[in-house]
């Protein structure tokens, strides 16, 4: 396995009123990211909150191009991401013990934190097709083309992890600096960095991809 030192390149917040960052997305120009009570849209060039969306937004954030998906505790909502109305909701597999979450060939992957799994699961009745393992805390989870990657964060320790999709091999990682942790994940458009949540720190990052 391939280990490498994550390079940061550029830090934002800590934001007003956010406390703590959850699920990450990205729309192809702004990163969305959750933060409890609500869903905030973030310009990466400028730095600035664009909007944000008031909905329960406790962990992974999910965008499939047109609808945002959202971890709202045991449930994860379907939401318009121009008004913030729910679409649809379907139960979490994690049963509110869910971490992050990606959107990828019409699924939705997520994270089960403490439990180390990612389930891939279907979006319109959250039926679980596939269970992968891990051997760390799973966080954050984002597809970079045919490439699965995810979050770790366990003791004093995080990492960004290119896993194998099938079997769930550890094929790279990239392990964040002391005291730096990932609490949601997600690859921009061009897959050349990623976007971390950074949990009680309250900032949101931008991490070269290995």
């Amino acid at each position: 396995m391939k280990r490498t030192p994550a390079q940061i390149l550029r830090e934002y917040g800590p934001f007003e009123g956010v406390d703590s960052i959850g699920g990450v997305t990205f729309d192809g120009s702004r990163v969305w990211f959750a933060s409890g009570d609500r869903i905030n849209a973030l310009d990466p060039d400028s730095g600035e909150i664009a909007r944000t969306l008031p909905v329960p937004a406790h962990a992974g954030t999910a965008f499939d191009g047109t609808h945002i998906f959202q971890i709202a505790e045991d449930r994860i909502q379907k939401l318009d991401p121009d008004t913030g109305e729910v679409l649809a909701s379907i139960p979490a597999p994690g049963g509110g013990k869910d971490s992050g979450m990606a959107w990828a060939e019409g699924t939705l992957w997520v994270g089960q934190y403490r439990e180390r799994k990612i389930h891939q699961i279907d979006p319109e009745t959250g039926a679980i097709l596939r269970t992968l393992e891990s051997n760390r805390f799973v966080t954050g989870v984002t597809w970079v083309g045919a490439e699965l990657w995810h979050a770790t964060w366990e003791g004093e320790e995080s990492e960004i992890r290119r896993i194998e999709p099938v079997t769930g091999e550890v094929l790279e990682a990239m392990t964040m600096p002391e005291g730096v942790f990932v609490s949601g994940l997600e690859a921009d458009a061009k897959g050349r960095r990623f976007f971390c949540g950074g949990a009680g720190s309250g900032k949101l990052r931008s991490v070269r991809r290995g």
